[in-house]
């Protein structure tokens, strides 16, 4: 039945994928919207709650993050925020959209905010600086 296969794909979880931007290719969502990770968040700790998780949405994850193609399915995973929901990491780095960007949009490249540096993420799981 169709509820299953949605139940499955709820399952495997969130597609990121690597698109084409102004500071080269960087991490996409399936909806092309950019991922960006918070220089202040310590390991796979978010720092990031309140006022700033409603400009810096979390890129949360039901079920396992899915590499799309570019992206290395390695340094997919997830951790876990203080309300237990999961949250998309890349090489360890907790994963935020900013919550006025339309699809494709990237504004807030390197943006200080909430006492850290906002920096779209490469293949390689390191900020572009």
């Amino acid at each position: 039945s169709d509820d299953l296969a949605g139940r499955a794909a709820a399952r495997q979880g969130p597609v990121v994928k690597l698109r084409r931007s102004q500071f080269g290719r960087v991490l996409f969502s399936a909806g092309d919207q950019a991922i960006y990770l918070f220089t202040r968040d310590q390991g796979r700790k978010s720092r990031c709650y309140g006022a700033c998780a409603k400009a810096w949405p979390p890129f949360f994850a039901k079920g396992r993050p899915r590499a799309g193609q570019g992206v290395r399915r390695s340094l997919l995973g997830t951790t876990k925020r203080r309300d237990g929901r999961r949250q998309v990491t890349y090489n360890g780095h907790p994963l935020y959209f900013y919550a006025h960007e339309g699809p494709r949009q990237v504004l807030c490249q390197n943006v200080r905010e909430f006492g850290g540096l906002w920096l779209v993420v490469k293949r390689d799981g390191r900020p572009v600086r």
